[in-house]
């Protein structure tokens, strides 16, 4: 990537991130003069937080635009032009796993459901429990994409399972269950999968739009399944251990 158009991607993000960060930033002050009164201490460890995290959504932000949609992108040609189209499937199980696995957003919030059940729900095993629902979407919308099945036959029956599962499982894990499906449609689905779905859908079939848009709803979906899986399980095996 050439100086001028690196420097030109800095601008357009740098614009993005200070018109997401100052709204918050000037609630902040607001609620600081009128309600918090924190000490000064305090409010500087914010500010700096504030600009620590600003600085980081920058870099992460063109890094994303640089290597992470391009190379997703990539790979998602590469497969799709592949003969065999039912390896879509696997390959997909294998880079939504992976992807999953090192999304932050999902990494924190695994963190915070072992630290609000106060350890009887451990942070691997949500973690486990969304990367594998997550990585079924991925093999699933992959494969949508290979065969021109229509997005709406995989959505519909996903929600009625959904809701299923919903009245049968505990209150707790559907709870969790609606989160994780926020979570995993992190920057990093919403980047590199995304792009890796746009891809193969360019190859597979020159539908872009129609078959590759739709894999983000699908990774929103299939963690809720996973998690309420794993409630339903927690319910059925729990008076067999007591």
């Amino acid at each position: 990537m050439k100086l001028a158009s690196l420097l030109d991607e800095f601008r357009v993000v740098a614009e993005s991130v200070t018109e997401a960060v100052l709204p918050l930033l000037a609630l902040f002050l607001v609620f600081q003069a009128l309600f918090l009164k924190l000490p000064r201490r305090s409010v500087l460890d914010i500010l700096t937080g504030t600009l620590m995290a600003a600085a980081g959504l920058l870099l992460f932000l063109v890094g994303v635009e640089m290597s992470f949609m391009p190379f997703g992108r990539s790979i998602g040609e590469a497969i799709g032009a592949m003969p065999e189209k039912w390896l879509l499937a696997p390959i997909g199980f294998l880079l939504g796993f992976v992807t999953t696995w090192s999304e932050p957003a999902v990494r924190i919030f695994a963190d915070q459901v072992e630290e609000a059940s106060t350890g009887s729900i451990s942070a691997p095993t949500v973690l486990y429990t969304v990367s594998i629902g997550v990585a079924l979407s991925v093999a699933l919308g992959l494969f949508r994409i290979a065969y021109g099945i229509p997005l709406l036959f995989l959505l519909a029956p996903g929600y009625v399972l959904v809701i299923v599962i919903m009245w049968l499982c505990e209150k707790d894990f559907v709870a969790i269950a609606v989160d994780a499906g926020g979570v995993a449609t992190g920057p990093m689905a919403n980047t590199f999968l995304l792009a890796l779905a746009l891809g193969a859908a360019d190859l597979a079939n020159g539908n872009t739009i129609v078959e590759g848009l739709g894999l983000v709803s699908l990774i929103a979906l299939a963690p809720m399944v996973s998690v309420m899986t794993l409630g339903l399980l927690v319910r059925w095996t729990g008076p067999r251990q007591e």
